[in-house]
């Protein structure tokens, strides 16, 4: 059913409307272009897999391949969530039931590692992008957002919701090893700035008008802005899509180069992944016995 649903949403996606100009993509990428976009893909997964390899054997030593299944597997199996909230129990799957919390733990470490990466590099992209004066008080109400966000994890960390608190997270993220955690931060910067120069790389291929500095400082921003928007993944292309145009408008790139991109972004980096993600799926075994 999570292979046959999956490729639904995929093919239903680039139909009517959404689909992807193949004529425009054929004008503009050669396969000299399309094997430079798979290596930046490959890469950016790479780390992926490798960042949560690096937590796992925290307490329980497990080979590349075996992080790479839980990482394709629980991709293909959490798409229909929302912001990807179904890895968590799919990723449970893979170890046995006493270690459920332990997995769980690890994984919001795996993913706030990621958004601490993408929160940092887009408070540089808003803080030094240069857009209008409506943008600035958008920034400015961004900043207070994030702000209000602090103050409740300061005021309301005891509070417990099924037995877990941000304080309880906290202590335990504590525990871990710290070379692990910093591995595990090391990661997703190279992972973020793997797929944010993948996106400029492919507006160059697209002959958009615009400076490098500009570029990356509006990727940053794009970046952040989309993940702080509640989203089922397998539509976050919507979500992106409609965050760049809005600000690569801004700075003269044309609607249908944006939304071009967004798209192939969205097909390399997760439709790719979550094909082969299927094939894990499906010779998928619960794991019973250590």
């Amino acid at each position: 059913m999570i292979v046959g649903f999956a490729f639904f949403y995929i093919y239903h996606h680039l139909q009517g409307d959404k689909a992807i100009s193949i004529e425009s993509i054929i004008q503009y990428l050669s396969i000299k272009e399309v094997l430079i976009l798979l290596l930046f893909t490959s890469a950016n997964w790479f780390f992926e897999v490798l960042k949560w390899q690096n937590l796992v054997n925290s307490f329980k030593k497990i080979s590349f391949f075996e992080a790479a299944q839980q990482t394709f597997g629980s991709l293909t199996a959490s798409i229909f969530t929302p912001n990807r909230i179904g890895e968590y129990g799919a990723k449970m799957l893979y170890f046995k039931k006493e270690n459920a919390k332990r997995i769980v733990l690890l994984n919001f470490v795996h993913n706030s590692s990621q958004m601490l990466a993408t929160t940092l590099f887009g408070v540089i992209g808003m803080f030094f992008s240069t857009f209008n004066i409506q943008h600035s008080t958008f920034k400015i109400l961004v900043f207070i957002g994030i702000g209000i966000a602090i103050l409740i994890a300061v005021f309301f960390r005891k509070i417990e919701i099924y037995g877990f608190s941000i304080q309880k997270i906290i202590d335990k993220i504590k525990k871990l090893d710290k070379n692990i955690f910093f591995k595990t931060v090391g990661f997703s910067i190279f992972r973020y700035i793997i797929f944010s120069t993948q996106f400029l790389i492919l507006l160059l291929f697209f002959d958009a008008e615009i400076e490098v500095k500009t570029a990356f400082l509006t990727i940053f921003t794009m970046y952040f802005l989309a993940s702080i928007l509640p989203s089922i993944h397998i539509m976050d292309v919507a979500i992106k899509g409609s965050v760049a145009l809005y600000l690569f408008s801004k700075i003269g790139v044309e609607d249908w180069k944006i939304l071009t991109v967004t798209s192939l972004m969205w097909f390399f980096n997760l439709v790719l992944p979550v094909v082969l993600g299927s094939y894990f799926v499906l010779r998928f075994k619960p794991k019973t016995t250590e």
